[in-house]
C-alpha cells in the first residue's frame, strides 16, 4: 500500500516546476498540514517538510519517525525532537518561507518563525491544491476503486437497508457497516481540518434542514452538539423521499456520490420533473469537462440556460442556496478548481469534479443528483455509476 517513489518524485517535480513559474524568488516551502505530507510523503505522520529550492527536500518527524520509515518510500526522512533540530541542520532562511497559511496556527508559525529566523510568510496553499488537481494515473486508479465500491453500495445494496419505521441514525450505522465490508476506507476528509464517517443521510424533509458546511442539502443531525448522522426520531414511512450524499474512501482518494429513492410509493409527479431537470444539468455539465474548458464559464452559461422558476431555490432550499455546480475531490471531498465564477484557469486532463446539481422541494424534500467524473478530451467519464436517481423501493 505504499505510494511508489515515482509518484512521489513526480509530486515533487510539478510542485517545484510550479514554484518556479509563479513565485521566481522563492527560497523554500515548509509543509505541515497532514493531507498535503501524505501526499508528498506518502505518510501522515506529525512532521515538517521542508522543500529548499536549491537542495533536495527533507521530511523531519516528531512522530512517529519509525512509522514514517516504514510505511513511506520518500527518499529522506529524518527524526527530530522538535523544529529546533530540523533548524539546525538546515540553517536560519533568509527570505519569506511558503507556508499552508490555511491551516498553520499562529502558535505553530510563532514557533518555527523562533527556530528557524523567516520572514513573510507567503502562502503556498494555492500552489498545492494545483498541483494535487490534476491526477496521476496511479490516483485515478484508487478513485476507479472508489467509485465502483461507491457505485455497487448505493444503487445495488442500499434498496434492501430501507425497512419501514428505520430511524436515519439506524440507517447510517447500517450503511457505514457495509460499507467498510465493501472497501470503504472509513473516513471521508474535507479541507479545513473537518472529517466524517460517511455523509449526509435524510428523509424527507431532513434532507434540507440548514446546516453549516456550503452544501446544497442538509441533514437533522443528533442534537446541536452533533449534528450529523440524522435524527433517531425521524423514522421511514411510505411516500418519502431517502436521500443519501456520501463519500467513499480507497486507500485516501475519494469519490462523492448522491442517490434518492422514492419509498412505498413515488413522490408527486411535479418534484419527478424537477429531478429530471437536475439530472439534465449533471448532464450538460459532464459533457461540457473537457481540457482548456474554463469552470467559470461552464458555471455561468449553465445557469444562464436555466429557467427564472427552475433557479428559484436551485442548489439548496430557498434561501440556503451555494453557488457552485461541482467540486474537484481527491484526498479531500472539497478540493480545487470548483465549477463556480472566479475560478478562471483552463481545465486539464485528469482533474476530477463531483457534480451536484439538486433542489430542495417543500414537503418532499432534496431531489438531484450527483457523481463523481474525470475529464477526458470526450467529456467527463462517470466513476461512480450513471444511475438516474429517484429508485422505487416499493
Amino acid at each position: 500500500m505504499q505510494v511508489p517513489i515515482t509518484e512521489l518524485n513526480a509530486r515533487m517535480v510539478r510542485f517545484r516546476d510550479r514554484l518556479d513559474r509563479t513565485c521566481p524568488d522563492w527560497e523554500v516551502a515548509a509543509i505541515t498540514e497532514k493531507i498535503n505530507l501524505y501526499y508528498f510523503t506518502g505518510t501522515i505522520q506529525d512532521g515538517l517538510l521542508l522543500v529548499p529550492r536549491n537542495s533536495d527536500a527533507i521530511f523531519w518527524v516528531r512522530k512517529s519517525w519509525e512509522r514514517a520509515i516504514k510505511e513511506s518510500q520518500f527518499p529522506d526522512i529524518r527524526p527530530m525532537a522538535s523544529y529546533r533540530d530540523a533548524a539546525s541542520a538546515t540553517g536560519p532562511i533568509k527570505n519569506p518561507v511558503h507556508l499552508e497559511l490555511d491551516f498553520v496556527s499562529i502558535a505553530q508559525y510563532g514557533r518555527m518563525q523562533k527556530h528557524f529566523s523567516f520572514t513573510g510568510p507567503i502562502g503556498v496553499d494555492a500552489h498545492v491544491a494545483a498541483v494535487r488537481s490534476v491526477k496521476s494515473p496511479y490516483e485515478i486508479a484508487l478513485m476507479e476503486k472508489a467509485g465502483k465500491i461507491h457505485r455497487h453500495v448505493l444503487e445495488d445494496l442500499v434498496p434492501d437497508l430501507l425497512t419501514d419505521g428505520i430511524d436515519e441514525v439506524s440507517l447510517a450505522s447500517a450503511l457505514y457497516a457495509v460499507m467498510v465490508r465493501e472497501g470503504h476506507q472509513g473516513i471521508i476528509r474535507f479541507g479545513m481540518f473537518n472529517e466524517m464517517l460517511l455523509g449526509q443521510i435524510g428523509f424527507g424533509m431532513s434532507s434540507v434542514n440548514p446546516i453549516c458546511v456550503d452544501t446544497p442539502g442538509g441533514i437533522s443531525g443528533m442534537c446541536p452538539a452533533v449534528p450529523m448522522a440524522g435524527c433517531r426520531e425521524r423514522k421511514l414511512a411510505k411516500g418519502d423521499l431517502v436521500v443519501v450524499d456520501i463519500g467513499c474512501g480507497f486507500e485516501g482518494y475519494q469519490t462523492d456520490k448522491t442517490m434518492t429513492y422514492m419509498f412505498g410509493e413515488a413522490i408527486p409527479d411535479d418534484a419527478i420533473c424537477v429531478h429530471e431537470q437536475c439530472v439534465a444539468v449533471q448532464d450538460e455539465v459532464a459533457a461540457l469537462l473537457r481540457p482548456g474548458a474554463i469552470p467559470s464559464e461552464i458555471y455561468t452559461n449553465v445557469m444562464n440556460g436555466l429557467g427564472p422558476e427552475f433557479k428559484k431555490g436551485f442548489m439548496g432550499y430557498r434561501n440556503n442556496t451555494v453557488k457552485f455546480l461541482g467540486h474537484g475531490i481527491g484526498l479531500w471531498i472539497d478540493e480545487t478548481p470548483v465549477i463556480a465564477q472566479g475560478f478562471n484557469e483552463p481545465l486539464q486532463e485528469r482533474m476530477v469534479f463531483a457534480v451536484e446539481p439538486k433542489k430542495g422541494i417543500e414537503d418532499v424534500g432534496l431531489v438531484g443528483i450527483e457523481n463523481t467524473f474525470m475529464v477526458t478530451p470526450d467529456g467527463g467519464r462517470s466513476l461512480t455509476g450513471t444511475h438516474r436517481g429517484l429508485m422505487p423501493v416499493f
